[in-house]
């Protein structure tokens, strides 16, 4: 019965090990199978560490607002780690009409259904970052949006679970699924086959070649993003930054470094292996160049390293959560679209809760699997 549990996750991220955590939490037995060596080791030890509400779909931005309520502000002490949470704003900035027009666009969308956001001019963007640059001209303004440590907040998730009992299995790649009298109940691997009365899916882009084994076709394809970190700065600020073309995007941590993230639009036409992790040439320096536009103290600052990484996008940009009515057993958790991280606490929560009582407290049926069929 060693291969047996209540739940299988497969994908040891920040939405598998927070699922693991809630549901271990409830006395659920749980399995993790994590494909590589190690626990977060895809987009959830490689983002910007963004905790926002701004600048999301409204059909996701009910999850985040009831994270950043709910869970975010005790997080640390409930997972016995620093998560190295900052709830001190979020400034998507802009330097064009067209830059207005996008975020006055992603403002009213958001302050329409309850969210604190309101468009603010250069010169008030500069009270609240006085080191932004002249040529900032406007910005969205969410002041309960923030930041937090991607990796320890992860970590923190994984050792949590293993506390409360869950298993989990590094190195155990996973080949497919497969349903008994109809319903997903098995996980293959290269070497074993676990059973569970349900599987959640949250392998990020390899969800799809999964999902595919047992009828599912989640419309999803990888994008590459970049990350660089900076030697340690005398404190700047603490607000989460972005822009209205999200060229760029990054804070500055608890300890002094910046960590921003972006792309430069060309990876996509340049990598064709999805298992290389590897920095494009020109990323960086393109990153960069939108950085010193934006804050030119930061001219002269001395990156310590970069990283790359690939994101799940899906087709209409927003995740796809919940159960699929095909595949009874299965519960998909994938297709973050690069913005997982801020709203991890949240899915894990209301997915354990899908899992347990067969409904969640946060309407996910906007997310559903279901919104890509055929419309008669």
């Amino acid at each position: 019965m060693g291969n047996c549990a209540d739940v299988v996750i497969v994908g040891g991220g920040i939405i598998g090990c927070s699922t693991a955590y809630y549901l271990a939490k409830q006395g659920v037995s749980v399995i993790v199978l994590e494909g590589s060596d190690h626990i977060g080791n895809g987009g959830s030890s490689r983002n910007g560490g963004g905790v926002r509400q701004s600048g999301r779909d409204p059909r996701e931005l009910p999850l985040a607002m009831f994270g950043i309520k709910n869970f975010w502000p005790t997080l640390s002490e409930e997972l016995e780690v620093d998560c190295e949470y900052h709830q001190d704003g979020n400034l998507r900035l802009g330097k064009t009409e067209k830059h207005k027009e996008i975020l006055e666009g992603l403002t009213s969308r958001a302050a329409a259904v309850g969210l604190d956001v309101r468009m603010i001019d250069g010169d008030e963007v500069r009270r609240i970052n006085p080191y932004l640059s002249k040529e900032v001209t406007c910005a969205s303004w969410c002041p309960t949006d923030g930041h937090a440590n991607p990796l320890a907040t992860t970590l923190g998730f994984y050792k949590m679970a293993r506390r409360m009992g869950a298993r989990f299995i590094t190195g155990e790649k996973v080949a497919g699924l497969k349903k008994v009298k109809g319903s997903v109940r098995k996980v293959i691997t290269e070497q074993n086959t676990y059973e569970g009365e349900t599987v959640v899916l949250a392998a990020g882009l390899a969800s799809r070649k999964l999902a595919a084994t047992v009828g599912i076709d989640v419309p999803m394809q990888p994008v590459m993003l970049e990350a660089l970190v900076t030697e340690a700065e005398p404190h700047m600020f603490d607000q989460m930054l972005g822009t209205a073309e999200a060229d760029f995007y990054g804070h500055q941590t608890k300890h002094g470094s910046f960590v921003f993230g972006g792309s430069s639009g060309l990876e996509g036409f340049t990598k064709d292996d999805t298992a290389l992790q590897a920095n494009y040439s020109l990323t960086a320096p393109c990153i960069c160049r939108g950085i010193m536009k934006y804050f030119p103290d930061l001219a002269d600052a001395k990156i310590v390293r970069t990283w790359a990484g690939w994101m799940d996008k899906c087709a209409d940009g927003v995740p796809v959560l919940g159960r699929a009515e095909e595949t009874p057993g299965l519960v998909l958790a994938c297709g973050f679209s690069g913005h997982g991280f801020g709203i991890a606490p949240v899915v894990g929560n209301q997915l354990a809760e899908l899992v347990v009582t067969g409904k969640t407290q946060v309407d996910i049926s906007a997310l559903r699997y279901d919104r890509f069929r055929a419309k008669i």
